[in-house]
């Protein structure tokens, strides 16, 4: 039977710069006086007050934990100003040694959270608080441009910072979205929204990876932290690509033998909401798609907060929920040790555009083949599937309509004669030129399935100028032919005989990503659009092809 618990709110914490923070504190009750427990601690912009912060300390309280969840600096009932990420490590240090020096509190402290309240535990974990013991980060933002290697956020984050403008959350599903995305020029977009954001003004004043960025970036930085972390996402979560990133990168560069061992990967099939729903859109991954995640984040606590043998740490590293075949399997590593990474060449007579097209994937290398053109018009880019805010982006969306347009190219399997089996990073290899001195090129895979619906899977995007990476932009020369490397990012999904593999290439994933103008101005201000000729080459001297991470299936029984 569950313990009894009690509550303490707006406990003042105090920081090291005499600025206080507020937290709500739930604990055991009807315990002898002087009896300490673990603490998990959680640090939110999104107000302490919301029912899943609640439901969670209840749940842990219960279980014998005292459950802190604090407002981070300038939210909520703490003082101070809130500047996204820019305090969150010195104060994230200052919270967990707090919270280990009450009389309540064995000093062992575990945190807690999602997105915003992920990125913020890496960033205080590079601290080194002597008193954090381990980390549970969910649905997890990567470093700046990880996700939007474009010089710019995706457009959701104006809305994203409408959310957290001022100290109490705002209504952001009260603005209509879609007219603030389509304004130019970029740095009036707050304006248009009815706000003033400082934080999306001083961001466009960084379009590279520069020493404002540096400052907040946690993802090169994995040796210097020794800690046993649980990472979670899922498949279709909007941030996706960090989750198996970091997990990869704590395994390969974790400070000690002892973290590089004792870390977790859980990848459902999820949105950015995890452990939801388990439909998504119009697809149903099934009765297994929901598991009990307060259950296996407590076996995590227990294990490295009481010091119980729950077993989780002796699990297989991996837990990944295989969809199409729609089941949870473990495994050791990610990626697979097994993957078979294979080159599906592009392939057609020079009019792959539209699905209805000729576009081709083989595994057989090109030894000729006409290009492939397309006209790229920033007054009308190629569409997004995704609902306007930032809730969530994207999904297991038909695109077989967007597949119509002449400027997408399609390219796919014939139908397949067995079901195939892809789990792991995706990448696009594309040789492309343009008469444009910078434009877009965007990659999204897809399950064609015998219904006719066109299931997207992930997609990635390279800006031109950023072609290099994002320390330095650098404009390209119309019509030369320049190889691009498209990060994909992960899938987990077995192709089912009788579905073809398809890759869509295109200009734009609107709104998801901002409009290239395709004119080399700076990203903030220019209003001027430009049509660019897009020409994609298959040749044998240019073999463009998407790279796939295929797992050998077992043999029929």
């Amino acid at each position: 039977m569950p313990n009894p618990i009690f509550a303490k709110y707006n406990v003042r914490v105090p920081m090291r710069d005499g600025v206080t923070l507020s937290a709500d504190l739930v604990l055991p009750g009807a315990v002898p006086d002087g009896e300490r427990f673990p603490v998990i601690l959680v640090r939110t912009p999104y107000n302490k007050n919301q029912k899943l912060y609640i439901e969670a300390a209840r749940y842990f309280a219960e279980r014998g934990y005292v459950y802190v969840t604090m407002d981070v600096r300038g939210r909520g009932d703490s003082d101070g100003d809130f500047v996204p990420y820019r305090n969150d490590g010195p104060d994230g240090y200052d919270a967990i040694e707090w919270c280990a020096a009450q009389g309540w509190s064995t000093g062992a402290v575990g945190t807690l959270g999602a997105s915003y309240l992920g990125r913020i535990q890496w960033l205080a974990a590079l601290e080194k608080p002597p008193h954090l013991k381990t980390m549970i980060v969910i649905v997890t933002p990567a470093d700046p441009f990880v996700e939007s290697p474009t010089g710019t956020n995706n457009l959701a984050h104006i809305c994203g910072l409408y959310l957290v403008n001022g100290r109490l959350r705002q209504p952001m599903d009260e603005v209509d979205w879609n007219p603030v995305y389509e304004h130019l020029p970029l740095c009036e977009l707050d304006q248009i929204a009815g706000f003033e954001s400082k934080q999306w003004q001083e961001e466009l004043k960084h379009p590279t990876l520069d020493a404002f960025w540096e400052k907040i970036c946690y993802q090169r930085r994995f040796h210097e932290i020794n800690l046993p972390v649980m990472h979670i996402s899922g498949w279709y979560d909007d941030e996706q690509i960090s989750t198996p990133m970091n997990f990869i990168g704590m395994t390969k560069r974790g400070a000690t033998e002892f973290a590089r061992n004792n870390q977790k990967l859980l990848m459902g099939p999820w949105g950015h909401a995890v452990n939801s729903a388990q439909k998504i859109g119009e697809v149903d991954f099934g009765p297994d798609a929901l598991i009990d995640l307060r259950g296996y984040e407590l076996r995590w606590f227990d294990a490295l907060l009481k010091g119980q043998d729950t077993g989780i740490l002796q699990e297989p590293a991996a837990r990944l929920f295989v969809m199409g075949e729609n089941k949870w399997r473990d495994e050791n590593e990610f990626p697979l040790a097994r993957t078979q990474f294979t080159r599906f060449y592009f392939h057609s007579g020079g009019n792959a555009n539209s699905r209805f097209g000729d576009g081709a994937l083989s595994t057989e290398r090109p030894a000729t083949g006409t290009p492939d053109r397309y006209l790229y018009d920033p007054a009308r880019p190629t569409p997004y599937v995704t609902a306007p805010t930032s809730s969530q982006i994207g999904g297991p969306d038909d695109y077989a309509a967007v597949q119509q347009r002449g400027d997408v190219l399609v390219y796919m399997t014939p139908p397949l004669e067995q079901d195939v089996e892809v789990i792991g990073p995706i990448r696009v290899e594309l040789y492309a030129s343009s008469s444009a001195v910078d434009t877009d090129f965007t990659a999204l895979l897809f399950d064609a399935h015998p219904t006719g619906f066109v299931q997207r899977l992930s997609d990635g995007i390279v800006r031109a100028r950023y072609r290099d990476g994002m320390e330095t932009a650098s404009l390209i020369e119309p019509g030369k032919i320049y190889k691009f490397e498209i990060d994909v990012w992960n899938t987990c999904q077995v192709f089912f005989r009788g579905h073809r593999i398809g890759i869509q290439i295109a200009s734009a994933a609107f709104p998801k990503f901002d409009r290239n103008l395709n004119t080399g101005e700076p990203l903030a201000t220019a209003t001027r659009m430009l049509q660019a000729e897009q020409t994609i080459y298959h040749d044998a001297e240019h073999p463009s092809a998407l790279v796939l991470p295929i797992i050998p299936r077992s043999e029929p029984a």
